[in-house]
């Protein structure tokens, strides 16, 4: 019998329903922005503009406690000043579409207006601390099309799980956070794109009681739990 050839082979599972999609994986951090961490390096007048856009709720709008907003403690400006240190000759604007209050229903209804016009290089989604109050049916249905949408557009994506609420106690199995925290994985697995997992960086800090530590308001991080954020997503950037 004559050998099958991989192309044959993937030709015959598509046509038994099988595919490469059915094998979740989140992406790579060694590999997933290898091509943006070369154009990274390249200086002037060889170099362009990287764009990276975040998309979300209070917490990367910058939001603390009585409805400051610190603009420059706050993760996206983080990771920045972190990509300036590693990356010293390359242009990188951080935008960030984050409205306070809001869920990603609303950031759905916005993201081609608000999101995609600025050509994103990378995309960070962070709306799982609002998206309570929507529940996971429709928080899912939102977040698939932001993802499809971008993906469709060859943007490099990755999402956030959620920072604390003090209210909720993250060491308790299946409390609501953490409910939204495996949807967020699960999508990351489904499209093979990055995932920041925030939620069980500030698990540890729980589960050592110094939450409060990291925290300016009852579900706003203060600079030590935005830092803790950043870390996270430098890793992107950093293989």
């Amino acid at each position: 019998m004559r050998k099958v050839t991989g192309f044959l082979f993937a030709l015959l599972l598509s046509f038994a329903g099988v595919s490469k999609a059915q094998n979740p994986a989140i992406a790579d951090p060694a590999t997933y922005l290898a091509d943006l961490q070369k154009e990274m390096v390249i200086e002037w007048p060889k170099n362009r503009t990287i764009n990276l856009v975040f998309h979300g709720h209070s917490v990367p709008a910058g939001y603390w406690h009585n409805h400051e907003v610190h603009t420059l403690e706050s993760y996206p400006n983080l990771v920045l000043a972190k990509l300036k240190e590693r990356y010293p000759y390359a242009v990188i604007n951080v935008i960030v579409t984050a409205i306070g209050g809001e869920n990603s229903v609303k950031g759905q209804e916005r993201f081609e207006r608000d999101v995609l016009v600025h050509k994103p290089d990378v995309l960070f989604i962070d709306y799982a601390l609002n998206d309570r109050g929507a529940g996971l049916e429709k928080a899912k249905e939102a977040w698939e099309k932001m993802i499809q949408s971008a993906l469709s557009k060859n943007i490099k994506i990755i999402l956030l799980t959620p920072s604390p609420d003090q209210r909720v106690d993250m060491l308790a199995a299946g409390n609501p956070l953490e409910q939204h925290t495996q949807q967020i994985i699960k999508l990351a697995e489904t499209h093979h794109i990055g995932l920041a997992d925030s939620y069980a960086q500030f698990k540890k800090v729980a589960a050592k009681g110094d939450l409060v530590k990291y925290m300016s308001h009852v579900n706003h991080p203060n600079l030590e739990g935005h830092q803790l954020i950043a870390n996270e997503l430098v890793k992107w950037f950093m293989k």
